[in-house]
Order: C-alpha cells, then sequence, then structure tokens
C-alpha cells in the first residue's frame, strides 16, 4: 500500500504482534522544498537515515508489517509532536515555553540538519507547516495506530520496532574510555515505554548476531517511543539506532561494502524480533 505521506508492506500472514516501522529513511525530496532550501542534496541528507527502509524490508516475510515515511525527515520530522513548532522558522508561532529540540532547530519542522546547518533562507509561513503536518505527518501516525491497534486485536499485545540509524561520531563518549562501542542503541525511555522483557529478548537478538548492544545513551527514544510506549495497555515501543558506519559511507551517503552482508545479517534478526510477538491470534469477536 502506498500512500503520498508512506509505503506500507504486508505480510502475506500476519503471525505476529510486532509492528516495524521506520519515520525517518523517506527520501521523496519536494521540488518546491529544494527550492527553498540553502543547502544542496547531499547536505540535506544528512539528517535522512538512509537505507534502513531496505535494511529492515525482510520483516513482512517474518509475518510483520512494514510501515516506512515517504517524506524526508529534513521536511517534516515524523519522530516529533505536532506542536513542536519552531517560532525561528516559522512565521506567526509564538514561544510558549523551553523545548530544548524546538530551541536548536530540530522541531517538526525541522530549521537545520545535522551539525547545526540551517536549511531555509528565511521563514516559512505557519500555513505551510500545518499543509505538511496534515499530509504527511497525521497520515503516517493514523496507520502506525492502526496497525498497533490490529496487533492488539489480534494478539493481545502490540510491539512497535521503531527503526533508525545515528551517525558513527554520535558513539565517540560512549561508555568507558577504552571500551568497544556499540553497535545498536536500544531505547525504551529507561524503562517507561516498554516491559522490560520485550527490550531484554530484542537486545538478545541483536546479541546472538555479535553486535554490540547499548540501552537508552545517547539514545532514549523521541516521540513516537514516548507517545506509543504504553506497556500498562500491552502497546510496547523500542527505538532501535544502528550505526551507520557499518553499512555505508556517511560522507558520500552511498553503501558501504559491507551492506549486503549486513542487510542479510539483519534478516536473521528480524526473525527472531518477529518471533517475540508469535503467539496463538484471539479470536475476534466478528468470528
Amino acid at each position: 500500500m502506498r500512500h503520498m505521506a508512506f509505503e506500507l508492506t504486508r505480510p502475506k500472514d500476519r503471525t505476529t504482534s510486532v509492528v516495524f516501522a521506520s519515520p525517518h529513511s523517506g527520501r521523496d525530496y519536494p521540488a518546491s522544498f529544494m527550492a527553498r532550501a540553502q543547502l544542496d542534496e547531499r547536505e540535506i541528507r544528512s539528517s535522512e537515515d538512509a537505507y534502513v527502509d531496505q535494511l529492515f524490508d525482510a520483516a513482512p516475510d517474518h509475518g510483520a508489517p512494514f510501515l516506512t515515511a515517504q517524506a524526508p525527515r529534513a521536511y517534516v520530522d515524523l519522530n516529533r509532536a505536532p506542536e513542536e513548532l519552531d517560532p525561528a522558522l516559522i512565521e506567526g508561532v509564538r514561544r510558549l515555553s523551553h523545548n530544548p529540540r524546538v530551541a536548536s532547530g530540530l522541531g517538526v519542522i525541522p530549521r537545520v540538519v545535522s551539525n547545526g546547518r540551517q536549511i531555509y533562507r528565511g521563514k516559512i509561513t505557519l500555513e505551510q507547516a500545518h499543509g505538511r503536518i496534515t499530509q504527511y505527518w497525521r497520515p503516517y501516525h493514523d496507520q502506525l495506530q492502526t496497525l498497533l491497534d490490529e496487533s492488539r486485536n489480534a494478539f493481545g499485545e502490540a510491539v512497535l520496532v521503531d527503526c533508525h540509524s545515528m551517525p558513527h561520531e554520535a558513539l565517540d563518549n560512549v561508555g568507558a574510555a577504552g571500551a568497544a562501542r556499540p553497535d545498536v542503541v536500544l531505547g525504551d525511555r529507561f524503562g517507561a515505554a516498554a516491559a522490560g522483557n520485550i527490550v531484554e529478548q530484542i537486545e538478545a537478538a541483536f546479541a546472538s548476531a555479535g553486535l554490540r548492544v547499548a540501552r537508552n545513551m545517547p539514545f532514549a527514544g523521541a516521540y513516537i517511543t514516548q507517545h506509543y510506549g504504553r506497556p500498562s495497555r500491552q502497546q510496547h515501543a523500542v527505538q532501535i539506532e544502528v550505526d551507520r558506519a557499518l553499512y555505508m559511507n556517511e560522507r558520500t551517503l552511498l553503501p558501504n561494502g559491507n551492506f549486503a552482508a549486513f542487510r542479510q545479517l539483519l534478516t536473521g534478526v528480524i526473525a527472531e524480533i518477529a518471533e517475540i510477538g508469535r503467539v496463538t491470534p484471539r479470536r475476534v469477536a466478528a468470528e
């Protein structure tokens, strides 16, 4: 199923409560947006979770739906709340309270890409901002909640695996001096977004593939993990951040020589994670 805001690939048979999603791998850059930007294409794409949609695209083969964004993060950030509007970028927005993400230029309509580089020459209108939220943000999140509701109705629970990538340099100061850097960081809002046993099983899936895993540092999860992670309602959310250097050249934004092998490695991880939610479906009332 393809929508202007997202692409949804459903499995032939939905056999797991797990839902995979990639909100930051979109790369449909509107021409009007690029015309307003003062950065070139490579610079703008630096904020994109490039190729994450390809790395995790085996999810439907293991009974799980896979939802991917179409709009790029630099255009509208699906991992932010819709009210996180930046007055430094959007005309007519009042600063109501301090929000560190908005203050740094990383609101729902980003003002900057990585390393604080300004995207625009001037401001955009509030109408333009609301248009992006209406056309891209809301359809993506409506579809995501629908998938989670389907899992809860069929299996009694939903497990959202929110797939991202992180710059290699983001890990420079993680862990003790001289310690091995993590390859993957799991974010569960320090236990608030998912049951501990689910996070442990996801960590074990990556570890069994030979990957080093850390939790919540430096990424504990943002809006999506915070909003959808409701363990008390049997709705769990875990953010996955994968080191980009494992599969791509961060300077050229092209896959590196390890891409195919790493993608194959993740296929096994995906299968193990899908197994977490492979419980007998409940009979729905209609049956």
